[in-house]
C-alpha cells in the first residue's frame, strides 16, 4: 500500500502535467484562428500589415500573415499541426500509467525527462534552420526545462514510495 500524501502530491502533479500536455495538443489545432485572436489583441488590423510593427507584435503579425497565405493557398500543410497536437495528446495519455501505479511505471517519468531535454536542442537547432528569432527558441526550449520540474519532482515522490 502506498502512503496516502505521498501519492496524493504525486498524482496532483503528474495531473497537472498531464493537463499541461493535452493543452498542448488541444491548441494546436485552431492555430489560424489563436492568432487572428492574438492579432486583435495587439491591435494588428491586417495580417499583410505586419510589416510595420515591431517585436513581438511584429513576429505575431508575421506568423499570421504566413499562415494565412499558407491556409489560403496550401491548406493541407495544416495536417502537420494536427499530428503536433495528436502527438502530444498521445503522449499525455502515456503518462495514465505512472499516475495509476507510480512506482512500476517510472520509466515512463523517466522517458519524460528524455523528451523534455531533446525540445532544447530541437528548438535551438531546428528554430535556428527555420529562421525562428532565438528569444521565441528560448520560450521553446523552457517548454523543457518548466516540464522536467514536475516529472523530477515525480520521480523524486516515487523514490520516496519505493522504499517505504
Amino acid at each position: 500500500m502506498l502512503p496516502q500524501p505521498l501519492i496524493a502530491r504525486f498524482r496532483l502533479v503528474l495531473g497537472l502535467f498531464i493537463v499541461g500536455l493535452l493543452l498542448s495538443g488541444i491548441t494546436a489545432f485552431p492555430l489560424l484562428h489563436e492568432l487572428r485572436l492574438m492579432a486583435s489583441w495587439l491591435g494588428i488590423a491586417d495580417h499583410a500589415d505586419y510589416a510595420r510593427h515591431t517585436g513581438l507584435v511584429w513576429w505575431i503579425g508575421h506568423v499570421w500573415h504566413g499562415l494565412e497565405v499558407t491556409q489560403a493557398q496550401f491548406p493541407f500543410i495544416a495536417y502537420g499541426t494536427d499530428w503536433l497536437a495528436f502527438g502530444h495528446i498521445m503522449i499525455a495519455l502515456f503518462f495514465i500509467g505512472p499516475w495509476r501505479d507510480p512506482v512500476g511505471n517510472a520509466w515512463v517519468l523517466k522517458m519524460g525527462l528524455v523528451a523534455c531535454a531533446a525540445v532544447i536542442p530541437l528548438a535551438l537547432i531546428c528554430g535556428e534552420i527555420r529562421g525562428i528569432p532565438l528569444h521565441w527558441r528560448l520560450i521553446d526550449c523552457s517548454f523543457g526545462v518548466f516540464g522536467a520540474v514536475p516529472l523530477l519532482y515525480c520521480l523524486k515522490l516515487t523514490r520516496r514510495m519505493r522504499a517505504g
